[in-house]
């Protein structure tokens, strides 16, 4: 038997990148897949993938920005499933790579828009599901740049920093629960994401979205025990956080 068979698990931003990976992963692991994102091609190009590969998924277009329908997502996994055992918040834009000052106020916004509010309105939807579940399981994606703070990546690392500290709260809350919830750190990944903001390197010298999905897998399963930690994919182990010096 699979080692998530019989579990539920929804993947935000599933369409192409790390997303899809990952929820195709899960799935061959015996997860039924609730599959968001915008991209309806994606999606239906992952569910043909899934299917190929023995396994299950439901697929939820949606915009993140229309935050009235990712309350109603709870509820409809809710009726359909009444509970849920793994979510991983990957859906993210990057913005604009610029100075601070010179970031247009509808990049900034919808930046913070699409990582941090739509996240959280995520988080706060399937919540009550995920306590449901005799081992809730919750992965934040995140970025180095959240610490490095590196130069005009502005809008996107205040994001990852936020979401991570919403992920930190979020486990501190839960502590007593049966839910863990960490942060997870992918790395310099082969994306289109990582060629918008990196345009002259080399893609084939990253490692591939399947491989970082295949680190977020055991974050997922029943015995799985860390919860508030950063797991960083290039060093392939948990951190822990601390204050600063």
């Amino acid at each position: 038997m699979a080692s998530l068979e019989g579990r539920t698990a929804l993947v935000t931003g599933a369409s192409r990148g790390i997303g899809y990976w990952t929820a195709l992963a899960l799935a061959k692991q015996g997860a039924h897949v609730i599959a968001v994102a915008r991209t309806t091609g994606g999606l239906e190009e992952l569910d043909d993938e899934i299917q190929a590969a023995g396994g299950s998924a439901t697929l939820v277009p949606m915009d993140l920005t229309d935050m009235p329908a990712i309350d109603r997502l709870g509820g409809a996994i809710n009726e359909r499933w009444g509970s849920l055992d793994i979510l991983v918040a990957n859906a993210g834009v990057l913005g604009t790579i610029s100075p601070v000052g010179h970031v247009e106020a509808k990049v900034f916004d919808k930046v913070m828009a699409i990582n941090v509010t739509a996240t959280w309105r995520v988080i706060r939807s399937v919540e009550p599901l995920l306590l449901k579940s005799d081992a809730g399981r919750a992965v934040i994606i995140s970025s180095g740049v959240a610490h490095s703070a590196r130069a005009f990546w502005g809008p996107y690392a205040a994001s990852k920093a936020a979401v991570e500290t919403l992920a930190r709260v979020w486990a501190q809350e839960t502590r007593k629960a049966a839910l863990n919830i960490n942060s997870f750190d992918p790395g310099a990944t082969r994306t289109a994401m990582r060629a918008q903001a990196m345009p002259g390197e080399n893609p084939e010298t990253l490692p591939h979205p399947s491989e970082v999905a295949e680190k977020i897998v055991p974050l997922c399963l029943p015995d799985c025990t860390e919860s508030g930690r950063l797991y960083r994919a290039a060093e392939g182990r948990f951190f822990d956080y601390r204050l600063p010096e």
